[in-house]
């Protein structure tokens, strides 16, 4: 009888193009290019240039593969260690809801870097993407919201996802994909301790997911062995990582089930928990035409894991920490009617932002916390000035697939990505439009 570790290497060693909806495809391409949009934009930070730093010191001063955005060279394990840095840094990357996960931060880099080193087409490159999403996400459901508690998933489960990227586009065999998973597995890490302080360790979290997933494949590609049951293991990850690992999810569906097409946006530039009570606060504002200063009271009913990723943060000490708290998104929201990069960088030491913060809490909601993590639901009750009590309830937030962003709303999202803290220029956003949509029929090459 196969594993669970046998089925997924089976799936992720042996899918083809032919055998991927056009739909998976396209979205595939949406996904990519919003990613490159964070990957510029994200690669001014500080917490990003350090690592970059470190890659220049450790590293190769020319190599295969491409640093975004300034085209440079190095090897492809520190590339995808500073691209996938870079892609989580300014909280515009997509996520899939009930995986509680990240997946273009952790696939597009590592994928990149390996189809630059060996040539890989357009349609591999994407092939190989398809197959991260696929089996990352189903990882992170596996390990579920015990894990999500303790555990960034997309360190643990983004690990996993880089090396079946990685190592389908080596062609990995199904019994060396299996040793890739097993290697993987064991290095996967990443906790939440740092919210508390605003520490930069959600970078780490990307870069060493990207690079130990890029490892573990090519390590797997040269003959090294990893557990055989990485998942479901005596002292495996489900074990170790969740008080109520669900097996069915790890396997469901392969082939029938495109998770990758149930992946959202980012709209606003801040953590995704934020994003239900912002659009719900919004459609109250909007509908009843209500000022921020109008605005005497908000009430949010959220499910657990927003108040347990965003408890942790009291008074923002950073932009990237404000990011964090439901309180200042809301107020960068009111103020602005649009919660983006530009919007964040101003909002820190706004004397109106932090007495807006004040006046949001977060109340655990049964119905909403039942719904999650599939359904991520904003619900919000807001008292005005003049006494008015409004309420409102939103079930798909701006960027969900039901909700979902266009190809135009994408290119206008990249743009302002792309020109963010002059990371890039106008030209650059259209070049890497163009190369993103003609990608099936191009090279992997970036054209920096």
């Amino acid at each position: 009888m196969s594993t669970s570790s046998r089925v997924v290497a089976e799936f992720a060693a042996n899918l083809q193009f032919e055998d991927i909806p056009a739909e998976v495809i396209r979205r595939c391409e949406d996904l990519l290019l919003d990613t490159l949009g964070s990957i510029y934009a994200g690669s001014t930070e500080p917490p990003v240039q350090k690592i970059a730093a470190f890659a220049a010191e450790q590293g190769p001063a020319d190599g295969s593969a491409q640093l975004i955005p300034s085209g440079k060279k190095t090897s492809p394990y520190f590339a995808a260690m500073v691209n996938a840095a870079a892609a989580h840094m300014v909280e515009q990357d997509d996520l899939h809801n009930s995986s509680v996960f990240h997946p273009a931060c952790v696939v597009f880099p590592p994928a990149i870097a390996i189809a630059q080193d060996i040539g890989a087409s357009g349609k591999e490159l994407l092939t190989a993407c398809v197959v991260g999403y696929e089996v990352g996400i189903r990882v992170g459901e596996f390990l579920g919201r015990s894990h999500y508690k303790i555990f960034h998933t997309t360190a643990t489960a983004g690990t996993i996802a880089a090396a079946v990227t990685v190592g389908r586009l080596l062609g990995l065999t199904t019994e060396q994909m299996q040793d890739a998973l097993g290697s993987a597995g064991t290095q996967a890490a990443g906790l939440w301790e740092f919210l508390k302080t605003a520490a930069d360790s959600k970078q780490l979290h990307t870069a060493k997911a990207a690079a130990n997933g890029l490892m573990a494949a090519s390590l797997a590609a040269k003959g090294f062995s990893g557990a055989e049951d990485i998942f479901e293991g005596e002292k495996g990850m489900g074990n170790a990582f969740s008080q109520a690992p669900r097996a069915d999810k790890l396997v469901e569906s392969f082939g029938e089930r495109w998770a990758l097409l149930e992946t959202s946006f980012k709209y606003h530039a801040s953590c995704r928990h934020t994003h239900p009570a912002a659009d719900a606060l919004w459609k109250v504002m909007q509908e009843n035409d209500v000022k921020a200063e109008e605005v005497a009271e908000v009430k949010t009913f959220v499910h657990q894991a927003a108040i347990d990723v965003l408890g942790a943060v009291d008074k923002p000490q950073s932009v990237h920490q404000s990011k964090f708290s439901m309180g200042t998104v809301l107020g960068v929201l009111a103020y602005n009617g649009f919660a983006g990069l530009d919007e964040f960088e101003h909002a820190l030491g706004d004397e109106r932002i932090d007495a807006f913060r004040q006046k949001v809490s977060m109340t655990l909601d049964p119905d909403v916390d039942a719904a999650y993590p599939e359904k991520w639901v904003g619900k919000v009750k807001v008292t005005t000035t003049d006494g008015r009590k409004l309420d409102a309830l939103v079930t798909d937030p701006k960027g969900d697939p039901g909700n979902t962003l266009s190809r135009n709303e994408i290119e206008a999202k990249i743009k302002r990505l792309v020109n963010y803290n002059n990371a890039g220029t106008e030209d650059d956003a259209e070049k890497i439009i163009a190369w993103t949509w003609n990608l099936e029929h191009g090279s992997s090459e970036l054209p920096l």
